[in-house]
């Protein structure tokens, strides 16, 4: 009997919804991340991760479940570009990284994969997916409030311990609901998790009084600052070099995916298909005045606990990203989510990023007996992570 709900099946609207808010929260804690520590707007980043999701959906024909949001990879030279040349101009450069993609994906359509998969084994693939999870192991920990040495400055005349406390119980939650909650709750688990976190970071004070006037004072209807692109070649050559550490990055994803999915995305609909999405996501963010966008691993995640892969479910999820984008209290709340909250969420989600690599190793037999198996790995996890 089949436990799951393939890429192309629709549920009802009963159910998508709660799947599709799920993946919101999941992905929304880093997406807004991004534009408050580079000074733009979350609620332009929360517009563009919607529009971009549906704009790589339509790119890879529907067949390869993914959420699109703001990239980290580019914080540094955002700042970098924004500081010397304008935000104007550094939104030149985040068009220049998606243009990188684009061109990447039709090297990819005419000149085939198995360059690519030569160049990149099991062993690659599975250092690179294990650097991908364990990576964001820091910022996990940081944003559960378990690093001493970092704290939000938001919160700093709020305890430790009830930081601490608020990441514990929406651990837990998580935890517990995707082993012993049954039938739709099981589903749902990350989504009742969050919402659980929220309620007793709210219990313990742990949001923020300015974040409780922010969300009381919104307006109900409230505009997206859009912002238009002005040409800069320092800012275009500063930034579209990261793009190919995203590429990285982006690939280690579908290879996650098709290891969750038990399907070879790479041949259908194909990679290249996938790179383009993302890169006409990323364009679209740079000529409305957004962040560069990626894959989520954060998402693939949710999929990998939840079981459930239907793209119409993903769509959603960016459908109601661009609504919520333009509703002042709800935007608010989501712009308000606090830390511990995303920090208790994403040890969990972000373990099982890491744990995927593993299972690629073990699924594909690597004989780490033998020294080049031994020497990537150790080079790839080393560099990746530090």
């Amino acid at each position: 009997m089949k436990n799951f709900v393939d890429v192309e099946e629709k549920l009802s609207i009963g159910a998508t919804i709660p799947l599709s808010f799920q993946h919101l929260f999941a992905m929304v804690g880093a997406t807004i991340l991004v534009p408050i520590i580079t000074g733009m707007s979350p609620s332009i980043a929360l517009f563009c991760s919607g529009v971009g999701t549906l704009l790589y959906i339509l790119c890879t024909k529907a067949k390869l479940p993914a959420y699109i949001g703001s990239s980290f990879a580019f914080i540094g030279p955002m700042l970098v570009a924004s500081k010397n040349y304008g935000p104007e101009a550094m939104l030149s450069g985040v068009m220049a990284a998606g243009m990188v993609y684009i061109i990447v994906a039709v090297i990819i359509k005419f000149c085939g994969i198995n360059w690519l998969n030569k160049a990149l084994p099991p062993v690659v693939v599975g250092s690179i997916v294990i650097v991908i999870g364990l990576g964001l192991a820091s910022t996990a920990i940081n944003w559960a409030g378990l690093n001493s040495s970092y704290m939000d400055p938001s919160l700093a005349s709020v305890p430790r311990w009830a930081c601490i406390t608020v990441s514990v119980v929406t651990l837990a939650v998580g935890v517990l609901g995707s082993m012993y909650f049954k039938g739709f709750l099981a589903v749902i688990s990350i989504l009742i998790a969050m919402i659980t976190g929220y309620i007793t970071a709210l219990a313990l004070g742990v949001i923020p009084h300015q974040a409780l006037e922010a969300i009381a004072s919104a307006k109900l209807f409230r505009l997206p600052p859009f912002m238009t692109p002005k040409f800069n070649l320092n800012a275009m050559m500063l930034m579209a070099p990261v793009s190919f550490v995203t590429l990285a990055e982006h690939i280690g994803h579908v290879y996650v995916t098709n290891n969750i999915v038990g399907r070879d995305f790479t041949k259908n609909p194909g990679l290249h298909r996938s790179i383009l999405g993302d890169g006409v996501a990323t364009m679209f963010a740079g000529f409305t005045g957004g962040p560069p966008n990626t894959t989520y691993g954060e998402n693939i995640g949710v999929m990998a606990i939840t079981r459930v892969y239907s793209v119409w479910v993903i769509g959603g999820a960016g459908i109601i990203a661009i609504m919520l984008s333009f509703i002042g209290p709800v935007a608010a709340i989501i712009e308000n989510m606090p830390l511990p909250v995303m920090g208790g969420v994403s040890i969990l989600l972000f373990g099982i990023i890491a744990s995927s690599g593993f299972r690629i190793f073990v699924e594909d037999k690597i004989d780490f007996g033998k020294k080049k198996n031994l020497i990537l790995s150790s080079i790839i996890i080393v560099i990746g992570i530090g």
